[in-house]
C-alpha cells in the first residue's frame, strides 16, 4: 500500500538535543523492511545520548545545516547532501555546529522504533 504523509501533519516530540517526528513506523502497517523519521537540531545542540541500534542499520541525510558526526569513538564532519551510514551496534550522534536548524532524514532497516535504541549515557561527544 501505498502511502503520501506530509511533516507538518505529525507532532514533534521533543528529545535531548532535538525535535523528532516519526514518518513511517512499523505500528503504520504500510513499509514492510523500514522505518523513517525526520529530526530538527538546533543550532549549538547535540543529539544526547549517544545510542546503538544493535539489529538495524541506520541512514542519515542531512536536508540542512552542518557540524560532525560520532561514530565509535572517531569525530567526521558533514553538510547539508551527506548521507552517513550508521551499522548495525555502532555508537552514533550528531551535533549542529552551523548557525541554521540542521534538518535530517533518518532511515532504519529493518524497521525500528524507540524500543530499539540502546542508550549510551556514558559516551560524550569530544570537543
Amino acid at each position: 500500500m501505498s502511502k503520501i504523509i506530509n511533516e507538518d501533519e505529525i507532532e514533534a516530540k521533543d528529545l535531548p538535543g532535538r525535535s523528532l517526528k516519526w514518518l513511517f513506523t512499523p505500528a503504520m502497517n504500510v513499509a514492510k523492511g523500514f522505518s523513517m523519521n525526520v529530526v530538527n537540531i538546533k543550532p549549538g545542540n547535540t543529539v544526547k545520548p549517544a545510542h546503538s541500534h544493535p539489529n538495524h542499520e541506520e541512514v542519515v541525510f542531512l536536508l540542512s545545516g552542518s557540524g560532525k558526526v560520532y561514530i565509535d569513538g572517531e569525530v567526521f564532519d558533514v553538510r547539508k547532501g551527506s548521507a552517513v551510514l550508521f551499522s548495525a551496534g555502532s555508537i552514533h550522534m550528531l551535533r549542529n555546529s552551523s548557525k541554521e536548524d540542521m534538518k535530517v532524514a533518518c532511515f532504519f532497516a529493518p524497521a525500528a522504533t524507540f524500543a530499539d535504541y540502546v542508550l549510551h549515557e556514558e559516551v560524550v561527544f569530544p570537543e
